[in-house]
């Protein structure tokens, strides 16, 4: 396959991102992730948002849309208070992934965000369910470092990353 391009969402991507979404979620079904995106988590109403303030990606590989994230600008209000540990770096501006999907055929959408991500800033942070081993596992790879528990709005707890370079 060709090298993963990377480019902002239109209102014209909405059924494309949604249908990465239902493939994320049954890629975190299959591996045993029984409880993230339950219901209509993210709902459009967020994913829209995320599309009008330019902060939805898709990423593009032979033409096709494999793989979607949001990256935004922090603070990230439940990132505020970590618990059980502590962030690498607090000074500096961060951004923040949230609703990373990709096909379950797609290797190196992680990857390719990444490299496209850190172009921008060199702080990310990131949150993921406990039972995400997917995530757990692809931030380790590149080079995230697990800092502590922090809590959603809804109170859902989260394990918390930050790769700050």
């Amino acid at each position: 396959m060709g090298k993963i391009q990377i480019r902002h969402s239109t209102p014209d991507d909405l059924p494309t991102i949604l249908a990465l979404i239902e493939d994320g979620r049954q890629i975190m079904r299959s591996d045993g992730n029984l409880h993230q995106w339950s219901g209509n988590s993210p709902s459009v109403d967020l994913i829209i948002k995320d599309i009008e303030n330019r902060y939805s990606y898709l990423c593009i590989e032979g033409g096709k849309a494999i793989g979607t994230f949001a990256f935004i600008p922090g603070p990230d209000p439940t990132y505020l208070k970590i618990y059980e540990g502590t962030w690498l770096e607090t000074k500096s501006p961060y951004y923040v992934i949230h609703r990373m999907a990709s096909t379950p055929e797609s290797h190196g959408v992680f990857s390719a965000a990444m490299d496209y991500c850190f172009q921008v800033t060199n702080n990310i942070r990131i949150d993921t369910h406990r039972d995400n081993h997917i995530m757990q596992h692809n931030l380790i790879k590149h080079g995230f470092q697990y800092c502590g528990i922090i809590y959603l709005l809804n109170g859902d707890e989260r394990l918390a990353y930050q790769r700050f370079i």
